[in-house]
Order: C-alpha cells, then structure tokens, then sequence
C-alpha cells in the first residue's frame, strides 16, 4: 500500500533495555518468593505481637500509585493505631499514632515485610521509586516537574533515592524535591547492576540501623 512504513526493529540498546527489564522482572519474583520462606517465622512472630498489643488488623493496606500511574493496594504491617488519617497524613518521628511496636518495625523496615507479595504480584518490584499515598500523588504532580515520570518505573521496596538518604517524611515541598530528582535519576540510569549496588546499600543501611 503506497505511503506504508513498516516499524522501525528495535535497536541494540531497546534490546539490551528491554533483557534488562526481564531478568528484573524474574529476580523480583525469585527473590521475594525465597526472603517470604526464609522469614516465615519472623513474619508470624511479627503478626502475633502486633495482634496482642494493639486492637486492629495485622496488616494494613493502602491504595498507592503505581506502575504508569495506575493504583494498587500496597501492604505493611500495620504500625499505627487505628485512626482516620492514614490515608492522608503521613507519619512524623514523634507521631502519636504509631504503636510501640509500630516504632521499631518502622526504624527496622520490618513494617514493609508484606510488600514482598506486591513484588511477586507484579505491583511491585524489589528497586524502584517509592510508592507514594494518593493524596500525595494528587498535590505533588502538579507541583514539581517531572513527577509523573518516575511511574515509568515499578515502585520498590527500596530505591536510589532512600539509600542517598532521602527516606521517611517530607515536610516541605523540597524534602521531596530531593526524593524525585533522585527517582528521576534512577529511571534515567536504569540498569541491572544499579539495582544491585542499591539492594546491596539497603542491607548494609539495615544491618548497621541502631534500634
């Protein structure tokens, strides 16, 4: 048919990208499926403690932003008592909200724990952006540049922006300034190796927490 172009063939580096983002894909799942067996009776001794010591679920789920935009269910254990703002306001050192035990699964990350079954689902990948709360998709997009560009990517367990520092609460707009501009330099970066320095970084950061 005059005027048809067929497709252009992917180049060597959309190849090599796109082999990258399927070896990903495969550790996540193999991944997550053997840290969910080994710490099988972590996890259970986890949801006990949580049970007996405060009234609620063992687990809270929270619609988050994800992979090009679109929402999931993202799971923790839950580390707050039961309170009307969790979907909307983010937690503070000193936030009254948090149980005891919530405390110590936050400073840990232990809290994050369940989000290992977002990874084998596919909501999730073990590197990548932070998944954000609605309310702060809504607010920020608008706000800072490039925002939306960092769902280019799964969301992670952790990510290049929490191993350069820029974890937990964002009081100012520029707090998480700093957290997209190092999200966007991980899209940007994106490679298999990368990913290994960051989970490498992440267990150390872990491993060397004072409780």
């Amino acid at each position: 048919m005059q005027g048809f172009r067929s497709p252009s063939p992917p180049t060597e580096t959309q190849l090599l990208y796109l082999m990258q983002k399927v070896i990903k894909r495969i550790f996540d799942v193999i991944f997550a499926l053997l840290v969910l067996a080994v710490l099988a009776p972590v996890w259970i001794v986890l949801a006990i403690w949580i049970a007996v010591t405060s009234p609620g679920g063992v687990f809270f789920r929270q619609k988050r932003t994800g992979y090009k935009g679109r929402e999931f269910d993202m799971l923790k254990f839950r580390s707050m008592y039961i309170n009307q703002e969790a979907d909307t306001l983010q937690a503070t050192g000193n936030d009254p909200r948090i149980t005891r035990i919530g405390r110590f699964l936050r400073r840990s990350s232990l809290d994050e724990l369940p989000q290992l079954w977002n990874v084998v689902i596919g909501d999730m990948s073990v590197i990548g952006p932070r998944p954000h709360m609605l309310s702060h998709t809504d607010y920020y997009a608008p706000r800072i540049d490039g925002y939306m560009r960092r769902h280019d990517m799964r969301p992670g367990l952790t990510g290049y922006a929490q191993v350069k520092g820029f974890r937990g609460a964002t009081p100012t707009i520029k707090d998480m300034e700093n957290r997209v501009r190092a999200d966007l330099e991980y899209v940007d970066r994106f490679s298999l190796w990368l990913d290994v320095k960051i989970l490498f970084l992440t267990v150390w950061k872990m491993l060397t927490l004072k409780l």
